[in-house]
Parts: structure tokens; C-alpha cells; sequence
């Protein structure tokens, strides 16, 4: 039953980003930092009510910035600095490498032979969703490669060391939301030309900040404290293609036969990895 529960709250979470393309096309004229800047804060502000469960130990308040912040820090990084669909396919290791890591750091944890296929089989889709079957990486841009692969250990990091450090509650995750969205405010003031939010981008930013930039982490730190770590790595496979999807019903693409390629891919890696057996 706590596993159903888990693989709820990681598909809720899964489903909300994957409308984080569709929803960030309105406010495409934002820099990064200020988008992220701003529907962070939005998320830890509406959080208040619960500061009191913001009271953890410094090292696990600086895991939860190091994730949020971090991740979308090293993430723009890469896409100021390497083609944007590499960049991207990169990005998507943080599924393979929470599956691949969780035996390292989540003691009593051990993968089979079935997560090892299921992972590559899932990665190899999102490849697929994600490329188009167009990428070429230049060892001219190794740095934003590395930024970007960088940024998919911190999140899959931080998303299993949820799980090592002493319990906390997850309305905790508003503080974490809160400071890493004032940090990439500060990111904006610094590295990004000053632009003025407009009356008709609040709407978005709020819902943003409800959704794919703050419900959706709360939903999946559910996902990860009560579930199977390799499970929730296979699931979030699915966050490229339901993505692909979303934007096609919103008007904004096409459904090629690559992107059906790869969910074909992921979702069977998704159901031969998560399916119970006795020696898992």
C-alpha cells in the first residue's frame, strides 16, 4: 500500500513537471533566473503558514538548496554553454543516475540485473523524445557538458539523501524553495539584464509556482521518503515524453515517430522495472 502511495505522489509530481514546458512558453520572454527566481519565492511564500516545520538541521537544509538551486544553477550554466538539446540529454541522467546511485547511498538498497535493463532501456527512450535523433556533442563545449551532467547528480543526489538524513517534514521543502528562489533572484541581479515584470505574467508565475516549480517538489519528496528509489528513477522517464505530449495538445508541436520511439522504450522500461518480484 506505501509503495502505491509513493508511486502516486512520484506520478503526480512527474505529470505536473511535464507541463512545465507548455506553461513556460507564455513567459519565454523572462530571463531564467528571474523565472526561476520568481516562482520559487512564490512557492516558499505560500508555504508560510508551515515555517514552524522549517526547523531541520543546517546539513539537511543545504542538501534541499543544493538540489533546488543548485540543479537550475548548473542547468542554465549548460544551456548558456552547450547546444541546448545536448544539454538537455544530459540533464536527463538524474533518473538513471538516481537508480544507478541509490545502492550507494541508501544502505539495504541493491539493483538487479531487471532495474539495470529497465534504466537503460528508459534512457535510451528519453534520448530518443529528446534528441529527435539529432545530437552531436563538440568537445568545444565540455564545460557546459559537464555543467550539465553536473547539475543531474545534484538533483538525483539530493533527491535520495531525502531519505539518509535524520526524517523531516516535507513542508520543510517551502524553506527550501524560498532561499534557493531569493538565491536565483540574486542570479538575475548579477548575470542578467534587468527586466520588468509585466501585469499579465503574474497569472503565470503564480501557477508556476503552484505547479511544476513548487507543488510538484513536495509531491515528489512524498514519492521519494515512502517509496523505491529505483522505481521513482524508472517513472521519471516518463517527464520528456509526457512533456512532448502536453505541448502537442497545447498546439506547440508534433508527435513524430521519434518521440513514439521513445515512450515506447520508456514505458516498458517503466513496467519491466517496476513490476514486484520475490528477489528485488
Amino acid at each position: 500500500m506505501q509503495n502505491r502511495s509513493a508511486r502516486l505522489y512520484a506520478a503526480a509530481a512527474i505529470l505536473i513537471w511535464a507541463s512545465l514546458a507548455a506553461l513556460g512558453v507564455k513567459l519565454a520572454h523572462l530571463p531564467p533566473f528571474l523565472l526561476v527566481g520568481a516562482t520559487l519565492t512564490f512557492a516558499g511564500l505560500i508555504t508560510l503558514p508551515t515555517l514552524r516545520q522549517w526547523r531541520v538541521p543546517a546539513s539537511t537544509f543545504a542538501i534541499g538548496v543544493a538540489g533546488l538551486f543548485g540543479y537550475h544553477f548548473f542547468l542554465f550554466v549548460a544551456f548558456r554553454n552547450a547546444p541546448p538539446v545536448e544539454a538537455n540529454l544530459l540533464n536527463y541522467l538524474w533518473p538513471l543516475l538516481i537508480v544507478l546511485l541509490a545502492p550507494l547511498l541508501l544502505p539495504g538498497t541493491r539493483l538487479t540485473r531487471r532495474h539495470l535493463l529497465a534504466a537503460a532501456t528508459g534512457f535510451v527512450g528519453a534520448m530518443l523524445v529528446v534528441s529527435k535523433g539529432h545530437a552531436g556533442f563538440d568537445s568545444s563545449y565540455l564545460g557546459g557538458y559537464g555543467a550539465a551532467a553536473f547539475a543531474a547528480l545534484l538533483w538525483a543526489s539530493y533527491s535520495l539523501l531525502t531519505r539518509r538524513v535524520p526524517p523531516f517534514p516535507t513542508a520543510a521543502v517551502g524553506g527550501f524553495c524560498l532561499v534557493s528562489g531569493l538565491l536565483s533572484l540574486s542570479c538575475h541581479f548579477l548575470l542578467e539584464p534587468a527586466t520588468p515584470l509585466l501585469a499579465g505574467d503574474l497569472p503565470w508565475i503564480l501557477l508556476l509556482g503552484a505547479g511544476p516549480m513548487g507543488g510538484a517538489f513536495f509531491l515528489w519528496d512524498k514519492a521519494m521518503k515512502t517509496g523505491d528509489a529505483r522505481e521513482m528513477g524508472l517513472m521519471a522517464f516518463l517527464t520528456p515524453l509526457l512533456s512532448t505530449v502536453i505541448l502537442v495538445l497545447a498546439g506547440g508541436g508534433t508527435l513524430d515517430s521519434w518521440a513514439l520511439a521513445g515512450g515506447l522504450l520508456i514505458v516498458g522500461g517503466a513496467l519491466a522495472g517496476t513490476r514486484p518480484t520475490a528477489s528485488a
